[in-house]
């Protein structure tokens, strides 16, 4: 993908430079009309492990731009802000403290970032507005409250405050997302898990500890532990057949991206959050086969029906529901989560929006679809500002060349009723467009 770079630049300590925001060529710059999304920040309390250590520095220069910019109207956190997820397995989450407690370590771990951040909320010059992702769902609006006075967040509402779709002012035709509610792994899971039925933790919450043990106590392919093999005894059986697709991608998983050389058998998934208080092996997530050859296992055995699937996806305020092994298969490729923006709106009698943006799969793409009246519409993924993961801790990576990804929406020339969706890259702190459309509303 051809990259193309913006005439003007704001410099690191030039005093004199024009901020980016305010000289994009198909603006007129003349008043706040911008809207800004970014997601998938994954602030963690604890750099020794965050999977956002070497973009802090760049985070903090990309929210100052926006605090000193005269044209930007609204600045949207898509999602995974912090992060309880993404914990070393034998780590106590929470320290033996509260969430309030891990939200206050995460906003000292990260402080120059939130400073930025507040900094722009008591301006009142631009509005910022929180949306729920799947690494965060578990955080309560108080406690986004003390690391973000004041941000308007956007949640579903009642018992589902996990989630969020927000509209930036005035355009009913946006909606912005984080994108989980779709994604098997890591919808919410209510009533599931016997020991903690108030718990909504989904599997990927288990996949996320695992993947921090995978990188904080790196192994290789061939010394890792291998999963046992599972077999499918019965493949009339939907709920037998739909479980061995859950093992398949597991053992993918373990077997080549997330492997480990811990005993399967051993407790070593500290929990202590969400309504979890055990410590689980990571063979109480996988499957096996019972003594009587059918599949089954520990933690989340009743989730592998067609409808119990539908019945989560109407606790997540999913309007058109999907196949759960087009969904099982669908969480690990992103062109399944990208889809769902064209499923669930532009193909959707009963509403208007004509773009979507949505972050989670840490894929930065922009793409176009036509909905039933022949219009065009449009998806942004907003990517991510994570670091690139590696498990060679001398491995010598340009940091400062990856991910870094945020989304414009802007009236062409104040034309508000013409859009321009534009994907950037904050590459060595210039912003770098990697590709656009236009869209014109009713």
């Amino acid at each position: 993908m051809a990259f193309a770079l913006l005439n003007v630049s704001c410099k690191e300590n030039d005093e004199n430079a024009i901020n980016p925001f305010d000289s994009m060529s198909e603006s007129s710059n003349a008043e706040r009309d911008k809207i800004v999304v970014i997601s998938d920040l994954h602030l963690g309390n604890d750099l020794s492990y965050s999977e956002n250590v070497k973009h802090l520095q760049r985070l903090e220069q990309f929210l100052n731009e926006i605090r000193s910019s005269a044209t930007v109207k609204e600045l949207i956190i898509g999602g995974d802000m912090l992060d309880e997820w993404y914990i070393p397995t034998r780590s106590d989450t929470y320290s033996g403290g509260s969430q309030a407690d891990f939200v206050r370590k995460s906003v000292a771990a990260n402080q120059a970032v939130f400073n930025a951040i507040n900094g722009i909320i008591k301006d009142g010059k631009v509005k910022v507005t929180y949306i729920p992702g799947n690494h965060d769902m578990g955080f309560t609006p108080e406690n986004i409250d003390i690391a973000l006075p004041g941000i308007n967040q956007a949640r579903d509402g009642g018992e589902k405050n996990a989630l969020g779709t927000y509209h930036p002012d005035n355009y009913p035709q946006i909606a912005i997302e984080h994108g989980h509610r779709y994604d098997f792994f890591c919808a919410m899971t209510p009533d599931e898990i016997e020991e903690a039925p108030e718990s909504i933790m989904p599997p990927g919450y288990f996949f996320a500890r695992i993947a921090a043990n995978s990188f904080t106590n790196p192994t290789t392919i061939e010394d890792a532990t291998k999963m046992e093999p599972v077999v499918l005894n019965d493949p009339s059986n939907a709920e037998q057949a739909s479980k061995f697709v859950y093992y398949s991608l597991w053992k993918k998983i373990m077997d080549s991206i997330l492997y480990v050389k811990d005993d399967f058998n051993e407790p070593i998934i500290t929990t202590n959050i969400g309504g979890l208080t055990k410590t689980y092996a990571i063979n109480d997530i996988l499957p096996k086969n019972d003594t009587d050859g059918s599949i089954r296992m520990n933690l989340y055995n009743n989730l592998f029906t067609q409808a119990n699937w539908d019945t989560r996806q109407a606790y997540n305020n999913v309007s058109f529901f999907s196949n759960i092994n087009q969904a099982m298969v669908g969480s690990l490729k992103t062109e399944f989560i990208d889809e769902r923006s064209n499923v669930q709106y532009f193909q959707n009698p009963d509403s208007d929006v004509r773009i979507v943006v949505f972050g989670h799969t840490h894929q930065p793409m922009i793409k176009t679809y036509t909905n039933p009246d022949g219009k065009t519409c449009i998806y942004a993924n907003s990517g991510t500002w994570e670091d690139k993961k590696t498990r060679d801790k001398n491995s010598n990576i340009d940091q400062d060349v990856l991910e870094m990804d945020f989304v414009t929406i802007v009236p062409v020339k104040s034309d508000k009723n013409k859009l321009q969706v534009a994907l950037y890259q904050y590459q060595k702190g210039t912003h770098f467009l990697k590709e656009s459309e236009e869209v014109e509303l009713d």
